[in-house]
């Protein structure tokens, strides 16, 4: 079973620093308003989803759940 939802944490698990990691969650959260979601408008919303993060890397995301 792989995430749906990601979070900063799990992006400084795949190696990512910590600033880039927020970085690439701000973006996520834009991309999503972008395409319609109003719930990612909140500056507390820490988690996004896997696809969003996939679109603003380039490359598609597999974290399984256990790891």
């Amino acid at each position: 079973m792989y995430k749906q939802i990601i979070n900063k944490d799990d992006l400084v698990k795949l190696g990512y620093s910590d600033y880039m990691a927020k970085e690439i969650i701000r973006l996520s959260r834009l991309y999503m308003l972008q395409c319609g979601h109003r719930y990612y408008e909140s500056r507390k919303v820490s988690t996004v989803p896997v696809i969003a993060i996939s679109e603003i890397l380039g490359f598609e995301l597999k974290i399984k759940e256990d790891w």
